[in-house]
This record gives structure tokens, C-alpha cells and sequence, in this order.
């Protein structure tokens, strides 16, 4: 009989990872115990040496579902066993010397064991809308600390009854330490003004079913849910929320519900039944020449739909009692972060809502939906947060670093010890709860993680506030570019060593030069970068205000276009775009252009797309980022089309995309007849073969055959379809991220990767 210490890292806690050690224990007929101690588990086990490695495989091969072993250890000499009493759960133990393998588990939804008995009139969890087990429930958004245990969580306040603590401490249990654990005797309950339980329940779906607004109480903050098929309903809830024209997500019953309204390929299926359960963007289904039912006002203008599935008891329970889709969007205004707060809530949403179904259980760390799509068989992270986050990423990083992200769709990463934990989503930071939200979530990640970062990887925009609360820490700072932020993540989710090739497009970030760049081609490590090539310069009048006016963009793209050789459009050309505009304001910005009046210009493939928009009568204004490209990818569908007119030019040593023969067919065509649709598919098509050709010039000058691809601009999938398709055909490997964000969301990312490897170069 010998003895060996064990040491399992990763995410091991709140997943029932100490049931199944001694499980498997048992199985081998080993002695010994575990524990969790601080974010890992450890233990001792006894036995024949042959016995002890087949349990030390088994910790990596048979690991519980929602774990993620990370390293197994076994440290200690061959000696006689102390153990003769079999194997033993023992209770947390705190070690403040070892935050180094600190992992918060994310959120899980309900499984189908819960999800059984919860349809099961003789169990004692029947409509029970918090039923959960170590395979599902709430974790990062109720952990107010490690290790992971009840009285370090928001469930400290709910007693265990007699039931529910004998299956508490059995270790062949499957709600063995399940923190959550509950019952309707001893666990959190409904609430509905004064009504409380089921009478609450009824309540909520009486008021959805009579055309109403619920705000709910879900797992990371409360959502706003309506009938979804009602039109009326769903226009009453955009003009409360003040969200004019973004999509809603809908919650669907199950996956069958889902495959009725929507196209779902096998990546699709797979994410929408995860355990992650974020909303997945899937195309529309039409049946007889006719959309399935949802209301058009749930996706105004476009073809694809978030659709997700429930991920708790109580989005069951009201789904099962409703029988039909339900808008389930973030409770929050438009700009705000999602409220978590009751009091907090019931302040920003009695203008939104008709009733609250709230509860007693207090939500510690805000975590809004996580959104994800495909593009074939690549999956592409639109917004990485509940049941993502803060699950940690590879990043090859030793010593403490962060990135404090941009300014929209704002993340923030710690990273140490070869891994990086990406904090919720927070929104735009120049809204002051999102920032507020941004360093009460920084704070609490901080002392979860253990992780004190001394270095701080931030923007280089000045006006941005994560650079601003940066430059006022008393840190070491390293200032990282934008767009070498943008594909230095995705080059570090893929494990890139060396050299690459970025291709950045986006709406905009400030450039080393200091201008506003958008369309970049760049040759790249993690370390550093150079530009090779972009896109032409536009006028954007009256700087931010042109992001929300498309029209004033175009203007600047055919009034003020960098003068790179090509003849501006002809008048007659542009007068039927112009004609359309408001005359005073169509004069105004013509000023503004001709005496280069606060007209900042930027290479940005991003408010191109926005020009395009315009020019085909899509979007003259926009209510959100991103809504012009939106709204033009959904017009070129799937629709076949001939390139525009392109130039690819060099000028001061870059390789140059001159758009302006581009605007110039697309007018042309448009005069002629052109469908808007064709014309739609045509430019996303001229935009994949000038990038191809852009990168070909820069491959034939000796860049790198690794291609990196970020920004926003890759959300779309035409373009990005389209993208690697020609790529790949010279041969090149072509990357996009699949668990950080392509867009803004993942800058954090790339910061805190750049961050690490110039600390490596030092040392």
C-alpha cells in the first residue's frame, strides 16, 4: 500500500467534481480524502500503485461534464498508507498562499434530470423554478468568494431543510454540495408584488398572455419578456426600452420549437442545447413563401433571429404555461448595463415593465446573455458572457497582466500562470452605469481569480474612459494599439507563435499616427506589428455624429475621398442619393467637407459599409452600431452577383484600397436599374476579392501565410464567407476567433496578449 498527494486544476469546483473522486475511488478501492482548497481540489490517496495512476487518468478522462480539468498532479514517495477507513469528502479548505489556479465555473442551465423532475407531480421539486444540481444551476453570477463553497455564495442566507441537507452531505448524490441546492421548503422563492410561489407564477404569465411586460429575475440580472408573436407588444416594448430597431432575442420552448422558425445546421443545434445556452443567430425558416410566426417587429428589416432555449426551472415553467415564443431581451434601458439589483431595478424598469416576477435570492456579479453564430462550420463568439464567462482561455502570460478593453461592447481581462479570465459583458462605457458596472466587476473578478495585475494593457484613444482609468492607476502601462489588438486575439486563441497577418476591419480606432483607422492589413506578431495596407481615407462630418448618420458618411466618401487618383462620381451620378437628403443638412455638411471642418478622416471598413448603406437607400440615420451593415448584409442575402469597379493602389509605401470606383459602379448600376438586393451582394463580394488582393501583395513581399481575422466587420458572415473562401484558395490558413469576441468585445483579450509577450521579450 502506498500514498500519493493529488492536485487537479481547472475548473473543479461547483461542477460535482468531489462526488466523482469518490466515486472513482470507491470504484478502484482506494482509501484517502478531498477537498476543495481555495479555486483547485486536492487530496490524498491510498492504494496499490497500479490503482492510484488508473485514478489519476481517470481524473482526466472521466472529469464530470461542466468540469474542465486543466492539470492532474501527483506528488509524494511510495510509503505505507495511514487510511483504513475508506474515502472521505472533506470540507473546504481556504490557502491563501496558492491563488495561481483560482477558476470560477460559469453558470450552467437547468439539465434534464432537474428538468425531468421538475415535470414530475410526485417529486418534491415539481414547479419548482430553482431546481438545480451539480450539473447545472447558477455559480459565477452567486460566488462572493473561493473556494466554492454554500457560505461563500448568495444561498448562505437560505438553511438547508432536513431533505435537502441529507442530499447536501451523501457523496453518492447527484445534489452532493450542489450550493444551490434547494427546495420549495427552504429555498428561494417567487415573488409578484404581494403574491408569492405559484400565485406569483400565474400572475406573470396572466400579464404576458393580456399583451403585457414582465421584468424577470433571471440567472445574471433580470430580462424583459413578452409574447413574441404579438406585434403590438413587442413595438410597446422598443419604444419603452428606447431600442427602436435592434433585434430582440426569443426564448423558445425547445429545440424542435426552434427548427419551426429557424435554420439549424448541426454547430447550431449542438450550442443551442449546451449547457452554455447562449442566444445563436440562425436564418429565418419560410414556409410557403412566408416566415414562420414571429412578429416583424422582433427583427426589423433582417433575416436571421437569436433564437435560445430555457436555462432555468422558472423560463420553463413560464414557457410550458404559455406555449409560444417569448421575447426574453436584457432588463436594462438602451446603453445601460443589465440591472441586478431589485431595488435598482424596479428604479429603471416600472417605466418599461407592467410587473415584476423577482425572488430572494441576490445575483452577485451581472452576466447578460452570451450571443454566438456560425458561419458553416466555424463558430464565431458575438458576445462572450452567462455561461461563457469567466470560464479562463489559453493566453501564454506568466506574471500578473490586464487589458481594460475599448469603449463599446466593453470586456476586461486578467490574465496569469498561461491562462486569462475575460470579465462580463458591460456595454458602452461612456454610459456611466456601464462604468460603474466595468470597475465593480473588475474589483470582485480581481479577488476571485486572486489575480493583481502589475501591468496594464489599455487603448491607445485617449477619450476612451477604460485608457483613463488606466493612466490614473498606479500600475506600469503598456499602450496597444487597436486593430493589433483586435488580430493579436484571435492569434492567441489559436496557439499562433511568430509572426502572422492581421486583416482589421472595423468602424474605428485610433491608429499609431494618430488618425482614425478601419480597414488594416497588417504584418504581426504578439509583440508587435507594422501596417502594410488599408483602406482610403474619408471625411467623417462632425466626427461621432457621422457613425449615427450613414448619409453624412457617404458624403464624405464621395465629396472628400483621399485623392488617390480616381475621379470623384459625376454629379449626375450622385444627385438621385442627394436629392433624397434634407437640404439644410445635405448644405451643412458640404461646408463642413469643403473647409475641412471637424471632419476627422479614417480608413474604416466599417463606415464604408455605412456609406454603401446610404447610397442604396438602406439607413440615412441608425438607432445602433452596426445597424447599416446589419441591414446590408440581410439585403444581399444569398443573391448572386458581378464585382463593382475596384482599385488597388500603392501610396507611401501601403498597399491602398481606393473605393471611389467602387461607389462610382454601384451609382452607376443603380441608375440602371440594378436591383438594390444584387447591388448589396456586389460589394460584399468586391470587398472579399480587394482583401484577397491585398493580402496576396503583401504575401508576394514576404508577410506571413497565417491570416488573422478581427473586428467587427466579421460578424457578417457574407463577407466573411466570402473572405476565407478566396484565401484559402492561395493557400493561405485563415483564422477568426471562435471563444473570444471577433468584435469589440475581444480587445480585452488581445491587450492583455500583447501585454505578455512584450513582457516576455524582456526578460
Amino acid at each position: 500500500m502506498t500514498m500519493r498527494r493529488f492536485h487537479v486544476e481547472g475548473i473543479v469546483q461547483g461542477v460535482g467534481f468531489r462526488p466523482f473522486v469518490y466515486r472513482t475511488a470507491a470504484a478502484l478501492g482506494l482509501d484517502g480524502w478531498v477537498a476543495n482548497v481555495n479555486g483547485h481540489v486536492e487530496g490524498e490517496v491510498a492504494g496499490p500503485t497500479r490503482a492510484i495512476e488508473e485514478f489519476a487518468a481517470r481524473l482526466r478522462s472521466d472529469a464530470p461534464a461542466l468540469a474542465r480539468v486543466r492539470r492532474v498532479r501527483l506528488t509524494g514517495g511510495a510509503r505505507r498508507s495511514p487510511y483504513d477507513t475508506g474515502f472521505q469528502v472533506r470540507h473546504s479548505a481556504p490557502d491563501d498562499s496558492d491563488t495561481a489556479s483560482r477558476e470560477i465555473p460559469p453558470d450552467a442551465a437547468i439539465c434534464d434530470a432537474c428538468l425531468s423532475e421538475l415535470r414530475a407531480p410526485r417529486d418534491r421539486r415539481y414547479r419548482y423554478p430553482f431546481i438545480n444540481c451539480t450539473d447545472c444551476g447558477p455559480r459565477a453570477t452567486i460566488i462572493e468568494d473561493l473556494p466554492y463553497d454554500r457560505i461563500r455564495t448568495t444561498m448562505r442566507r437560505f438553511p438547508l431543510c432536513a431533505a435537502c441537507a441529507a442530499e447536501y452531505a451523501d457523496p453518492r448524490d447527484r445534489r452532493f454540495h450542489a450550493e444551490p441546492v434547494g427546495c420549495p421548503v427552504c429555498g428561494p422563492r417567487l415573488a409578484w408584488e404581494e403574491l408569492r410561489g405559484e400565485e406569483a407564477l400565474r400572475a406573470a404569465v396572466q400579464t404576458v398572455d393580456e399583451c403585457g411586460i414582465v421584468a424577470l429575475k433571471g440567472l445574471g440580472g433580470y430580462q424583459l419578456v413578452c409574447d413574441a408573436s404579438d406585434p403590438a407588444v413587442v413595438a410597446e416594448l422598443r419604444r419603452r426600452k428606447r431600442r427602436p430597431a435592434k433585434p430582440f432575442a426569443v426564448m423558445v420552448q425547445d429545440i424542435e420549437t426552434a427548427a419551426r422558425l429557424a435554420q439549424i445546421g448541426a454547430g447550431e443545434r449542438q450550442a443551442l442545447t449546451s449547457a452554455e445556452r447562449p442566444v445563436v443567430l440562425l436564418g429565418r425558416r419560410r414556409r410557403r413563401g412566408r416566415t414562420a410566426p414571429l412578429a416583424p417587429e422582433v427583427h426589423p428589416g433582417l433575416t436571421r433571429v437569436g433564437l435560445f432555449l430555457p436555462t432555468t426551472g422558472l423560463h420553463h415553467l413560464l414557457l410550458d404555461e404559455l406555449a409560444r415564443p417569448l421575447v426574453v431581451t436584457s432588463g436594462n434601458l438602451s446603453g445601460e448595463p443589465i440591472s441586478i439589483d431589485d431595488e435598482e431595478a424596479r428604479s429603471a424598469l416600472t417605466a418599461v415593465a407592467d410587473g415584476f416576477l423577482t425572488h430572494d435570492r441576490p445575483i452577485r456579479s451581472r452576466y447578460d446573455d452570451s450571443v454566438v453564430q456560425f458561419c458553416g462550420r466555424t463558430r464565431i463568439t458575438v458576445r462572450r458572457a452567462r455561461g461563457l464567462a469567466p470560464a479562463p482561455l489559453p493566453l501564454p502570460v506568466r506574471g500578473p497582466v490586464a487589458g481594460v478593453g475599448a469603449q463599446l461592447k466593453h470586456t476586461f481581462t486578467l490574465a496569469a500562470d498561461r491562462r486569462a479570465h475575460m470579465g462580463p459583458h458591460n456595454g458602452d462605457l461612456a454610459d456611466l452605469p456601464a462604468y460603474n458596472a466595468f470597475l465593480a466587476s473588475y474589483e470582485h473578478l480581481k479577488e476571485l481569480t486572486g489575480i493583481e495585475p502589475t501591468l496594464l494593457a489599455h487603448d491607445l484613444h485617449p477619450g476612451y474612459l477604460s485608457t483613463q482609468w488606466a493612466e490614473a492607476q498606479p500600475l506600469r502601462r503598456i499602450p496597444v494599439q487597436h486593430h493589433h489588438a483586435h488580430v493579436a486575439a484571435c492569434a492567441a486563441e489559436h496557439g499562433v507563435r511568430g509572426r502572422f497577418l492581421g486583416i482589421a476591419y472595423d468602424g474605428l480606432g485610433l491608429g499609431d499616427d494618430g488618425t482614425l483607422w478601419g480597414g488594416e492589413i497588417l504584418v504581426a506578431s504578439l509583440s508587435g506589428y507594422r501596417r502594410v495596407g488599408r483602406f482610403a481615407t474619408a471625411p467623417l462630418p462632425g466626427g461621432d455624429a457621422a457613425v449615427r448618420h450613414p448619409s453624412r458618411t457617404a458624403l464624405g466618401h464621395l465629396l472628400g475621398s483621399e485623392a488617390l487618383g480616381s475621379p470623384r462620381p459625376y454629379p449626375w451620378l450622385t444627385r438621385p442619393f442627394t436629392d433624397r437628403l434634407d437640404p439644410a443638412e445635405a448644405a451643412a455638411v458640404r461646408a463642413m467637407i469643403a473647409r475641412d471642418v471637424n471632419c476627422p478622416r479614417a480608413s474604416s471598413a466599417g463606415r464604408l459599409f455605412d456609406t454603401v448603406a446610404a447610397l442604396l437607400g438602406l439607413a440615412d440615420q441608425v438607432s445602433y452600431e452596426g445597424e447599416a451593415a446589419v441591414l446590408l448584409e440581410a439585403t444581399a442575402g444569398d443573391e448572386h452577383a458581378v464585382p463593382l469597379a475596384h482599385r488597388v493602389v500603392r501610396s507611401q509605401g501601403l498597399w491602398v484600397y481606393d473605393p471611389t470606383p467602387s461607389l462610382a459602379d454601384l451609382l452607376r448600376r443603380q441608375l440602371d436599374g440594378e436591383p438594390v438586393a444584387q447591388l448589396a451582394a456586389a460589394f460584399h463580394l468586391t470587398l472579399a476579392i480587394v482583401t484577397a488582393e491585398l493580402v496576396s501583395r503583401a504575401v508576394a513581399e514576404g508577410a506571413p501565410r497565417t491570416v488573422c481575422l478581427g473586428g467587427g466587420c466579421f460578424v457578417n458572415r457574407r463577407l466573411l464567407t466570402e473572405v476565407k473562401r478566396r484565401l484559402q484558395a492561395h493557400g493561405l490558413r485563415v483564422l477568426v476567433g471562435g471563444q473570444v469576441p471577433v468584435g469589440d468585445g475581444g480587445i480585452s483579450y488581445g491587450q492583455a496578449a500583447v501585454a505578455a509577450a512584450r513582457l516576455a521579450e524582456e526578460e
